[in-house]
């Protein structure tokens, strides 16, 4: 299926390569849910595996539209609580070959930068957003970033960026 939202072939074929996916994840900001999310659920293949947050915000949104979606919750309370829900919703999606759709609602906070090592990436920088992701590329997990208008990628993290606010990492 292709998702091309009216854009640019390079998006088409990184969005529609990433929906193909038999597991996909889905992460990012507590408050914003951007609007551009209701297009890639609608992109989702039937039968398509699941992966989100317990989180409000864009993991509510997911939740609300797939039913039967895989949740991890938080188990105990405090931040390194959430970082550990984290770090396994990203460890499942590496260990099932899934994809990680990304909606941070903000800059990547300064020193953050891709890792296999959880604990470099929940160090306590304040983006569980960007936390994810950067777990998510450093355990070699294809990924798709939507960022809204003025925020980019630090240009060390390998993605791409595919137009209109998309950032892909390669290959898909």
């Amino acid at each position: 299926m292709c998702v091309c939202f009216g854009r640019c072939p390079v998006f088409c074929v990184a969005v529609s390569s990433a929906l193909s996916c038999p597991v996909v994840g889905f992460s990012g900001s507590r408050s914003v849910v951007p609007a551009v999310l209701g297009s890639v659920l609608s992109g989702l293949p039937v039968g398509a595996v699941v992966l989100v947050g317990c989180a409000r915000g864009v993991d509510g949104a997911v939740r609300a539209s797939v039913p039967g979606c895989r949740v991890f919750r938080v188990s105990g309370s405090g931040r390194s609580a959430f970082a550990a829900r984290s770090v396994r919703f990203v460890r499942a999606l590496a260990a099932e070959g899934g994809v990680l759709f990304s909606f941070p609602g903000r800059a990547c906070p300064a020193g953050l930068v891709p890792s296999a090592d959880s604990r470099s990436c929940f160090c306590g920088l304040g983006s569980g957003s960007w936390a994810s992701l950067a777990l998510a590329l450093g355990l070699g997990v294809p990924c798709c970033v939507w960022l809204p208008a003025g925020l980019s990628v630090p240009a060390d993290w390998g993605l791409i960026s595919v137009g209109s606010g998309w950032w892909v990492s390669l290959p898909f």
